[in-house]
């Protein structure tokens, strides 16, 4: 029982932990209804009736998908210069006006550079959004949830997206702008009542206000309890002692250590995973897919069913990442999304030469296992294992790099993804896929660390 108390979310001791979670959160949750506000909207867009003054063609669909990956990048590198010169809190506010501003220009567009721009900042938002906020819960958290709290950064993309997926399929184009906007003012607002958190504040020397944080995000409204106060007193011992080690300015020589290489492969994989697997390009493109597979099922209400699905995914990912690791969630994820995809892809095969339509359900079911199983490891702790693989000292500017890597890569699959598509075939397109994630599924058995309980403070 004892053990179960101290994994619960809803501990007293870390109620304003999950509470703050929450509230930065509110952001990713934006973002991913701004991921997922696209997919059905392209539809509206390519016909004659489209709600706007103009229509899109394929090459506008790619740099419409693609400008989310520009946008991330330049997230990364602002946010990169800022987080330690500024600190987190600081960024956090930092992301609510470009998210403001998108929908202002999806509501005004009167040609297809208001979209470009505005998937531009969706990026943006993301892009900076991944960075600073699992590195603030890492910061926040106790070791004991921290992977649960973090990964609710997926969790709350993802319900983003299912949410983007209903208003734009069910909701006018000019209704879905009116609405989201209330969220970066919701965000912003929330978010002026949480203090910087404990580990910048000691990095900056400011002993009483690192206190106040620490006690709030204990929940110790009063003086601190002799757990707690143990607690902050080892988190400053090893803040000193890491300071004392960092003396001298971080160099290239930092980077390439051997638990850095090690650290930045692993990365590099995950990375390259997590894109070429496909999925972010699947959650991105859904109707599309559908479409493609020769599905007679209504596409959007697929689409939407696979929202749901995502939800579930993490949300699985969530209750067991901190109990049976995170190696073995990625392994389950790699492999799964592996097999599924070469299915997916010998059944659309198939299909071009076989009358298959009795079998309709089938792009939906497969789908369906293929999205849950990339969210339990893949999709939903790619930022939890991102960001507890690196060495202390190089944690915040590794971590940086590697999510300016993931940018690039965003941009290159979500360009060429459609592209993919229409040239090659969904089949193909699905066997890529497959031999990515199997590719993924090989290194992590050889070489992925398990981080479940690793210290954010020492290596």
């Amino acid at each position: 029982m004892t053990k179960l108390r101290q994994y619960s979310l809803l501990n007293a001791r870390t109620r304003y932990q999950l509470l703050a979670t929450i509230i930065v959160n509110i952001i990713t949750f934006g973002h991913g209804v701004g991921v997922g506000w696209l997919s059905p909207t392209l539809s509206k867009i390519q016909t004659p009736d489209t709600p706007l003054d103009f229509q899109v063609g394929i090459a506008e669909i790619s740099w419409l998908g693609s400008m989310l990956g520009l946008g991330s990048l330049l997230g990364n590198l602002t946010i990169a210069l800022l987080l330690e010169r500024m600190g987190r809190k600081f960024c956090i506010y930092l992301l609510a006006g470009p998210y403001a501003c998108l929908w202002i220009l999806i509501y005004c567009a009167s040609n297809v550079y208001y979209l470009y721009v505005a998937r531009f900042l969706c990026g943006f938002t993301g892009g900076a959004g991944y960075l600073v906020v699992p590195i603030y819960i890492s910061e926040v958290a106790d070791s004991s949830i921290r992977g649960s709290l973090t990964s609710m950064v997926m969790l709350s993309v993802n319900l983003g997206v299912l949410v983007g997926y209903i208003l734009s399929t069910y909701l006018a184009y000019h209704i879905v702008p009116f609405l989201a906007i209330i969220l970066p003012i919701a965000y912003f607002t929330a978010n002026l009542f949480l203090p910087e958190t404990a580990p910048y504040l000691l990095r900056r020397s400011q002993l009483n206000a690192a206190e106040t944080s620490f006690r709030y995000y204990q929940n110790q409204k009063g003086g601190m309890e002799q757990v707690s106060k143990a607690s902050f007193d080892e988190l400053r011992l090893a803040i000193d002692v890491q300071q004392a080690q960092n003396q001298t300015a971080l160099t290239y020589r930092d980077l390439i250590t051997k638990p850095a290489l090690k650290a930045f492969a692993a990365s590099i994989v995950l990375s390259m995973g997590y894109q070429f697997s496909g999925i972010f390009s699947f959650i991105n493109y859904m109707s599309t897919i559908f479409d493609a597979s020769g599905s007679i099922l209504d596409v959007n209400i697929c689409t939407i069913i696979i929202g749901v699905v995502q939800i579930v995914g993490v949300y699985t990912s969530t209750i067991f990442v901190d109990i049976i690791g995170r190696r073995i969630l990625m392994l389950i994820s790699t492999l799964g999304v592996a097999l599924g995809c070469i299915v997916f892809g010998c059944f659309t095969y198939f299909g071009q030469f076989y009358d298959l339509d009795y079998l309709n359900w089938v792009p939906l079911v497969l789908m369906i296992i293929i999205i849950y199983l990339g969210n339990i490891g893949l999709i939903g702790l790619f930022f939890v294992v991102l960001v507890e693989l690196f060495p202390a000292k190089i944690r915040s500017l590794a971590t940086s790099m590697s999510v300016v890597f993931l940018s690039v890569l965003v941009f290159g699959t979500l360009k060429l993804f459609p592209l993919l598509l229409h040239y090659f075939g969904i089949s193909i397109t699905m066997w890529f896929s497959a031999a990515s994630s199997l590719l993924t599924f090989v290194y992590f058995l050889l070489f992925l660390p398990e981080t479940k309980g690793k210290s954010m403070i020492q290596d």
